[in-house]
C-alpha cells in the first residue's frame, strides 16, 4: 500500500507540471510567431535571467547555437558592470522571469532599450514590471509549483523552457535551418554523424560482403550467409551486378511455403530488383530508405554506378557507428 501512495504521489507530481503545460498551451498567441521572427532576423540573441531562471536561460542559448542561430548568455549583475557591451542594435534579449520584478533584472532594462535592442520576456506574471517593458509578452503562468512546499521553481522552469524551445525551433523553421546545417554544430554527435559520415565509411566490403550466384542452392546460400554473419545475401551475376536479394525473411518464408527443399536456388527465394544504395551517400539518407516504408528493413545492398555491388550495410551498423 505504501509503495502504491509513493507511486500515485510521483504521479501526481507529473500531473502538475503537465497541467501547467497544458495552461501554457492555451495562451499561445500570434505573440510566439512575432518571438520567433524577431529571433531569425536578429543579430544575435542574448538571453538572461537570475537563479534557476537562469539556468533555463544558459539551455536556451545553447539551443539557438546549436541551429546555427547566434546566441549568448548574460548574466543580469555582470552585465551593469561591464558585460552590457555585448548588446548591439538588432539585437534581441531573451529575459526570463517567474515574478517578472526580480531587481537586477528590471535594473536592466533601460540599458538595453538605450541600444535599441528588442525584449521578448517569459514571464509567470504578465502584469510585472518586465512584461510592461517588453516588446513581445509570452505567458509563462502556472497553475502551481511541482513542490513540497509550492515554492521552489520547479513547474515554473518547465514552462519556460518549452516555451523558450518553441519559439527557438520555429524560428530556426523560419530561417530554414537544414539536418547539414544542425550537423555542423554537432560534429562528434550521432546527428552530425548521420549527415556527415558516408555509407561507404562504415559498409562491409570485400571479402566480408556475403554473395551468391542465382543458381546456387539453398544450402549454400544458408551457408554464406551464415558464414559472413550479416544476416543477408547479395545475389550477383558473374561481373559482380545486382540480381536480388536474400534475407533472413526470405529463408523463413521459403522453408514455410516449400516441402522439398532441395529444389530451390538462390533466385527462387530472392528479392529481384531489391533497394540498394550509393556509397557516397551519407548516413541519414541510409536511414530514412530503411526506415521510411510501411514495412522496413534493416540492411541495403551498396552499389557502384555500374550497379556492382560494393558493400552491405546494416542500420545495425548505423546505430553502433553512432554510439
Amino acid at each position: 500500500m505504501e509503495i502504491e501512495n509513493n507511486i500515485n504521489g510521483i504521479k501526481e507530481l507529473f500531473n502538475i507540471q503537465i497541467n501547467s503545460l497544458i495552461l501554457a498551451e492555451s495562451k499561445i498567441s500570434d505573440h510566439y510567431l512575432k518571438a520567433a521572427e524577431l529571433i531569425a532576423n536578429a543579430n544575435k540573441i542574448i538571453l538572461s535571467g537570475i537563479g534557476k531562471s537562469g539556468l533555463i536561460a544558459r539551455k536556451l542559448a545553447a539551443t539557438l547555437s546549436s541551429y546555427t542561430i547566434s546566441a549568448v548568455f548574460l548574466h543580469p549583475v555582470e552585465a551593469l558592470h561591464g558585460d552590457i557591451g555585448i548588446v548591439q542594435e538588432d539585437d534581441v534579449i531573451i529575459m526570463l522571469s517567474k515574478s517578472g520584478n526580480t531587481e537586477e533584472i528590471i535594473r536592466l532594462i533601460p540599458y538595453i532599450k538605450s541600444r535599441n535592442a528588442k525584449i521578448i520576456s517569459i514571464v509567470s506574471n504578465v502584469d510585472s514590471a518586465l512584461a510592461n517593458n517588453s516588446d513581445i509578452v509570452l505567458d509563462a503562468s502556472i497553475t502551481q509549483e511541482a513542490c513540497l512546499f509550492g515554492l521552489a521553481p520547479t513547474s515554473s522552469t518547465t514552462v519556460s523552457l518549452v516555451i523558450g524551445d518553441v519559439i527557438s525551433v520555429f524560428a530556426a523553421k523560419l530561417k530554414k535551418i537544414t539536418v547539414k546545417d544542425l550537423s555542423k554544430t554537432h560534429p562528434l554527435g550521432s546527428i552530425g554523424r548521420q549527415t556527415l559520415v558516408k555509407v561507404k565509411d562504415i559498409m562491409h566490403s570485400g571479402n566480408r560482403i556475403p554473395l551468391v550466384k542465382p543458381n546456387d542452392s539453398l544450402k549454400n546460400s544458408i551457408i554464406e550467409i551464415t558464414e559472413k554473419g550479416l544476416g543477408c545475401a547479395a545475389v550477383v551475376d558473374d561481373e559482380k551486378k545486382i540480381k536480388g536479394f536474400i534475407t533472413d525473411g526470405d529463408l523463413r518464408r521459403a522453408l514455410m511455403k516449400n516441402e522439398d527443399l532441395s529444389a530451390l536456388n538462390a533466385t527462387m527465394i530472392m528479392t529481384e530488383n531489391p533497394i540498394t544504395i550509393s556509397p557516397d551517400e551519407f548516413l541519414e539518407q541510409a536511414i530514412a530508405i530503411m526506415e521510411n516504408r510501411s514495412s522496413q528493413i534493416n540492411s541495403l545492398v551498396v552499389c557502384n554506378e555500374n550497379r556492382e555491388v560494393v558493400g552491405i550495410v546494416r542500420l545495425h551498423d548505423i546505430i553502433n557507428d553512432s554510439i
